[in-house]
C-alpha cells in the first residue's frame, strides 16, 4: 500500500531551544501547527509541542495471506516535537495515548477526541516504558528514580525500588501478568547515558529481568541472560515471555568480550514465575528491538531503527511498515484496539491493524 504525503496547512510559532538526540533540526526550531489539530496545550517547559499531521509516504511489505494491516490503511504522523518519544500506553477511558519524552524529562498525552498534544507532568523523573494494571491504574519505569511505581489519576506510588539492599538500575519496560504481577527489564540507560536519568553506579553489578509480587512485596530476578534487557512481552496464553536485547547500542563504553546483541529472546514460563529454555526467537535489523507488543495471535510487532516489523510465533518476519524516524516503542489503542500507535524519536505516528494487543484481550481493557 503506498500514499502520498498530506500535510496540513495551519500557523507556525517559534519554539525555544530544544535539546536533541538524533535530528538537529530540533535545536532552535519551528512549529506548525496544522488545523485539523487545534490548540497545541503547553505548560512551561523548555520544548514546544509542534501537532504538523500528515499522511507518511511508506511501502508496507506484506507477505500474501497475513492480513494483519487494514484494507486502505496509511502510516499517519499525528504529532511531533518530541526529543526521544518511548513507552506509550493507551488510556481507553479517555482515549488518550500516554508517552514519554525521557531527555526533555516529560510524559505527553495525544488525544484522539480533540487532536492535541498535551503535557501531562512536565517534570516526569526520566520515566519510560508503561503499562496497565488490572485496576487500570498506570504502572512506569521511572529512570530518575530508579523504580517501578504506579500512577493512578495522578498520584505516584513506588512500587519497588530495590533489591537486596541495592537499587535497582533504571528500569526500562514494564508488563502485568494475569495474576497481578509486574514482570520489568532493568537496563542501566538511566545511570549510564546521559539525558536519560541521573548518573549513577550498578550496585547489584548486572542487568536483570525481574518479577515483582505486589502480594507478598517479593521481587525475583527472573531472566539473567540478556546483556541488556529492554522491550517485554508476554504470548497470549503467557506461556513464553519475549525480551528485547539492545546490547548492541550499550549506555557508556562497551565491556570488551561481552556480547552485543540485537535479538528478541524467547523463555517458557512455568508456575507463573520460572523463566526456562531461553533461545533466539528472532534478530532484528537494522538497529536493535527496543520497545514490542505481541498481538492477540501471537505475532510479536517491534520497534527498529527504521521500522515496525512484524514476526509470526514461528519468529519469521511477515510485517514491515517504514517510518521515516528511528522507532522506540508501540501500542494498539483506538475504540476498537486496532489502532497502531508508534512512537519514533521526534513524533508519534499511527495506522490501522486488523488486530489488537494480546494483554488488552487478556485484561479486558
Amino acid at each position: 500500500m503506498q500514499s502520498t504525503w498530506a500535510q496540513g496547512t495551519g500557523r507556525s510559532v517559534d519554539c525555544g531551544h530544544a535539546l536533541s538526540r538524533y535530528a538537529s533540526s530540533l535545536a532552535g526550531c519551528r512549529v506548525n501547527a496544522g488545523n485539523s489539530l487545534g490548540a497545541v496545550v503547553v505548560k512551561p517547559m523548555s520544548l514546544t509541542l509542534d501537532t504538523t499531521i500528515g499522511t507518511v509516504e511508506a511501502e508496507v511489505m506484506t507477505v500474501a495471506g497475513s492480513g494483519l494491516i487494514a484494507e486502505g490503511a496509511a502510516l499517519e504522523k499525528v504529532a511531533t516535537g518530541t526529543t526521544w518519544a518511548e513507552g506509550p500506553v493507551w488510556l481507553a477511558e479517555r482515549r488518550v495515548v500516554r508517552f514519554s519524552d525521557i531527555p526533555a524529562n516529560r510524559i505527553v498525552e495525544y488525544s484522539e477526541d480533540s487532536g492535541e498534544l498535551s503535557v501531562y507532568s512536565a517534570n516526569a523523573e526520566y520515566a519510560n516504558g508503561r503499562t496497565l494494571g488490572l485496576d487500570g491504574a498506570v504502572i512506569q519505569c521511572s529512570h530518575g528514580r530508579r523504580a517501578v511505581e504506579r500512577d493512578d489519576g495522578g498520584e505516584l506510588t513506588t512500587l519497588v525500588d530495590s533489591w537486596r539492599g541495592a537499587r535497582l538500575n533504571s528500569p526500562n519496560d514494564v508488563v502485568v501478568a494475569s495474576d497481578g504481577t509486574i514482570w520489568f527489564t532493568d537496563p542501566s540507560y538511566g545511570i549510564h547515558k546521559a539525558g536519560e536519568g541521573h548518573a549513577g553506579e550498578l550496585e547489584y553489578g548486572d542487568h536483570f529481568v525481574f518479577r515483582y509480587d505486589p502480594a507478598s512485596g517479593k521481587l525475583d530476578p527472573v531472566v539473567i541472560d540478556v546483556e541488556m534487557p529492554n522491550g517485554l512481552a508476554f504470548s497470549p496464553d503467557e506461556s513464553i515471555l519475549y525480551v528485547s536485547d539492545s546490547s548492541v547500542d550499550p549506555p557508556g563504553t562497551p565491556i570488551p568480550g561481552r556480547p552485543g546483541g540485537h535479538a528478541i529472546h524467547a523463555y517458557d514460563i512455568f508456575e507463573g514465575r520460572h523463566a526456562k529454555n531461553g533461545r533466539i526467537f528472532a534478530e532484528v535489523s537494522p538497529g536493535l528491538p527496543d520497545g514490542f507488543r505481541v498481538d492477540r495471535d501471537g505475532n510479536v510487532w517491534t520497534s527498529s531503527w527504521d521500522s515496525v516489523q512484524v514476526f509470526s510465533p514461528a519468529g519469521k518476519l511477515i510485517e514491515r511498515i517504514p517510518v521515516p524516524e528511528r522507532v522506540a516503542n508501540l501500542c494498539f489503542g483506538g475504540d476498537d484496539g486496532a489502532t497502531l500507535y508508534i512512537t519514533a524519536s521526534s513524533s508519534l505516528y499511527r495506522i490501522r491493524t486488523t488486530t489488537s494487543d494480546a494483554a488488552q484481550v487478556n485484561h479486558g481493557f
